[in-house]
């Protein structure tokens, strides 16, 4: 059986808990104990920490580096402490070596062989990659909510007119089943976005030690499969200084919380118009005004844009210009991505619930669909697919919106075609065709391309969207049944000792 050394080359007694008592000893008072300390903040991680040690010491005993009386010792002790929970930890500059302190303190001299061919710095990349992979999940599975809530949505509104916007100008009428569908889509990228974040996450630095390896005979790819990582870092330096999964996942959780801000945008406009009401749970009235029924939940789904892209550019900013290889900046990096992740994540679920329950006026919406002459664009496309230069036909248009505004008929069309065409419409094409894209519902029903608000082109765009979401919730499951398979193995192993 090989020894511990008391030391493991490290320059910083922050970085490496296997230094021995005399050198924490000796770094452990003055007035910036509480400065440097994370402990309070590593509560995220305190479940981490312990999946971590488990699989580490499992691995040190199957490589004869611990005994096996050892290595059951230490796993009580770990037992012991996850009962007591994270408020029972004594004081200490973090998680990670309040943990080992509380191994000792059970296990004897002993407990600190659990340290043995690791660092601080391996471990705590370790369990933030951990903990980080279970909340990446959720905040997947928040978005397939999304997406279902609103593929439902545009199945039950499919012939829902609705007027659609360009510069919040009343532009061409549209239907709620497209617009609901214009937000899954980009919501489906969202997910896919985050499963790579995932995937890039879901890798073990485990083994990386300080930065250089370790002499130790360890099994790097025992620990990963242990707990639950697809592989290892290849190189033991960027093991422990890479941050950059930090960063696409909350970019990604920033670029989702934008596209949750247009869609809570449009509700609260929606509301303002009449076109829409929101729950009562996802709405609140006035202290002083008690006709008022405000869509307050979306307008902070709206705000926590702003907070997750603020979480990025400090996330970017604190790692900017780090050498290699391990910095105690980084003891600041991962609360960025925290609260990204938990305000991106609830604010997910509270707009998959305001949509889900949300009732659409199809009055309101109807009477709005014409509204600024928004069938212009389907009259024009009449006249250019009966010949005449959409350019041209254009002019046509604008002149008849001109003179008579919102009220432009087909007297109105005419007199232009006669003043720009120097003959009346007929001549290219009949009354009814004309009166029929003048219509908003018969002018949603000619977009029939791919693509389009039509009935028939939202239906085959539902049809997408429901194998998408069904591929994407497979794929969700599996990741959740392999990490939930490697804590099963993990236990099992773990009992063999204990």
């Amino acid at each position: 059986m090989s020894e511990e050394p008391t030391a493991n080359g490290d320059e910083d007694g922050g970085e490496d808990g296997s230094e021995g008592v005399v050198r924490r000893d000796r770094f452990s008072g003055g007035p910036a104990r509480g400065f440097l300390s994370s402990l309070s903040a590593d509560e995220r991680i305190f479940a981490a920490d312990l999946a971590v040690d488990r699989a580490h010491v499992v691995m040190l005993a199957e490589q004869g580096i611990v005994e096996a009386d050892t290595a059951g010792e230490i796993l009580a002790a770990l037992e012991e402490i996850e009962d007591a929970g994270h408020d029972a930890l004594s004081e200490g500059e973090d998680v990670h070596e309040a943990i080992e302190t509380a191994v000792i303190e059970r296990a004897g001299p002993d407990g600190g062989r659990m340290h043995t061919a690791r660092s601080r710095n391996d471990e705590v990349a370790t369990c933030i990659r951990y903990r980080l992979r279970a909340d990446l999940l959720d905040a997947i599975e928040a978005t397939l909510e999304a997406r279902g809530a609103l593929i439902e949505t545009a199945e039950a509104e499919r012939e829902t007119v609705i007027p659609g916007f360009t510069h919040l100008q009343p532009a061409q009428p549209t239907t709620v089943a497209h617009w609901a569908l214009s937000y899954e889509r980009a919501l489906a990228r969202e997910t896919a976005r985050l499963l790579d974040a995932y995937d890039r996450t879901n890798q073990s630095p485990l083994g990386a030690a300080a930065f250089a390896g370790t002499p130790f005979d360890i099994d790097r790819e025992r620990t990963a499969d242990l707990l639950g990582f697809e592989g290892t870092m290849a190189n033991a330096m960027d093991a422990v200084s890479a941050r950059d999964f930090l960063v696409e996942s909350t970019a990604a959780l920033a670029t989702l919380a934008t596209t949750l801000s247009g869609l809570a945008e449009d509700v609260v406009i929606y509301a303002k118009s009449g076109y829409v009401e929101v729950d009562d749970a996802y709405a609140s009235t006035s202290s002083i005004m008690p006709q008022k029924k405000n869509p307050d939940t979306l307008e902070l789904v709206r705000a926590r844009a702003g907070d997750a892209a603020a979480g990025l550019n400090g996330l970017l900013t604190t790692l900017k210009g780090l050498p290699r290889a391990y910095n105690r900046d980084l003891q600041r990096a991962g609360g960025h991505a925290w609260r990204a992740i938990d305000g991106v994540s609830e604010a997910t679920e509270v707009a998959a619930g305001a949509i889900a329950t949300a009732e659409w006026n199809d009055e309101a919406l109807a009477d709005a669909a014409g509204e600024g002459f928004s069938t212009a664009t389907g009259v024009a496309d009449a006249l250019a697919m009966a010949g005449v230069p959409f350019r041209t036909a254009h002019e046509v248009v604008a002149s008849a919106a001109e003179v008579a505004g919102d009220d432009a008929d087909f007297d109105a069309l005419d007199a232009a075609a006669r003043d720009t065409l120097g003959e009346s419409l007929t001549a290219y094409v009949d009354r009814e065709t004309i009166e029929a894209a003048l219509d908003p519902a018969e002018s949603v029903a000619s977009r029939d391309s791919a693509g389009g608000p039509a009935p028939e082109a939202v239906a085959e765009q539902i049809a997408s969207a429901r194998d998408d979401h069904a591929a994407d919730s497979d794929t969700l499951a599996e990741r959740r049944t392999a990490i939930d398979d490697a804590a099963e193995k993990l236990q099992a192993e773990v009992e063999t000792y204990v």
